[in-house]
C-alpha cells in the first residue's frame, strides 16, 4: 500500500548463468509489494541500462557477475569499461546503487566499479547453513542455507553493518557508504530461491532498500 508517497523508479540488472532472472525478479516484487513506494524496471544490456541511467532513477540495482556465459564457454564481460564508469558517475553525481550477491562477482579489482564498492567477492564453498549477524548488536537475525561468500572489503572507507557465520569463518557480508553525492550498498546473501522469500531475509532487503533511497 502506497499510503500518497511518492513512487521511485528503480532500474535492475539481473540474472547470470548461476542466478535466473526470474528467482531474482520474483524476490524484487515481494520487496516492491511490501515497500509501497518503488517501482522496478528492467535492463537486460549495457546499452539499456545507460539509456535509463540517463532519466536519473532513484537507485540502481546490480545482481549479475561480471561475465556472462557458462563455464565452458568464453568469458565476455556485460559491462565494458566505459559503463562501469557511467555507473560511478551515475552514483558520484548523487544516484543510489545496490550490489547485491554476484553483482559483487568477477568485476575487476582495479576497475572504477570495485573501486566504488570498496569490495568484492573472492570465492565460496558449497552451500551450507549460514547465519548473518547484525554488525551492530551482534545477533543472529537469520539463518540461510545459502553461499558462504569470502569478500575483501576495505573496512576503513565503508560502515559493516552484516556479517555471516559458517562453522568458525566469518565474513563481511553487508556494507554501505557514501560515495561523492549519492550512496552504495553491497548486500552478500541470498542465492536460492528459498533463502531470497525468507520472510527475515525479505525484511532485511526492504530496510536496506529503503536506506538507500531515503534522501
Amino acid at each position: 500500500m502506497n499510503d500518497g508517497q511518492t513512487v521511485k523508479p528503480l532500474v535492475a540488472v539481473l540474472g547470470d548463468y548461476w542466478h535466473s532472472r526470474a528467482m531474482i525478479e520474483e524476490a524484487l516484487q515481494a520487496a516492491e509489494r511490501r515497500l509501497g513506494n518503488i517501482r522496478i524496471h528492467s535492463a537486460d544490456a549495457e546499452n539499456e541500462l545507460l539509456e535509463q541511467l540517463a532519466g536519473r532513477p532513484a537507485a540502481v540495482i546490480i545482481y549479475r557477475c561480471r561475465t556472462m556465459g557458462g563455464p565452458d564457454e568464453e568469458p565476455r564481460a556485460w559491462l565494458s569499461p566505459a559503463g562501469e564508469q557511467a555507473i560511478v558517475q551515475y552514483v558520484s553525481n548523487g544516484g543510489r546503487l545496490l550490489a547485491w550477491h554476484s553483482g559483487l562477482a568477477f568485476y575487476e579489482k582495479e576497475s572504477a566499479y570495485v573501486e566504488m564498492l570498496r569490495g568484492r567477492f573472492l570465492h565460496h564453498p558449497p552451500m551450507k547453513n549460514v547465519d548473518y549477524i547484525d554488525a551492530v548488536t551482534g545477533e543472529t537475525i537469520m539463518t540461510l542455507f545459502d553461499e558462504h561468500y569470502f569478500v575483501e572489503v576495505d573496512e576503513d572507507r565503508t560502515e559493516v553493518f552484516l556479517y555471516s557465520l559458517a562453522g568458525k569463518d566469518r565474513q563481511i557480508a553487508g556494507w554501505m557508504h557514501a560515495y561523492g553525492q549519492g550512496k552504495v550498498c553491497c548486500l552478500v546473501p541470498a542465492h536460492d530461491r528459498t533463502a531470497l522469500h525468507q520472510e527475515k531475509f525479505q525484511r532485511l532487503l526492504c530496510e536496506k532498500l529503503g536506506e538507500l533511497i531515503e534522501p
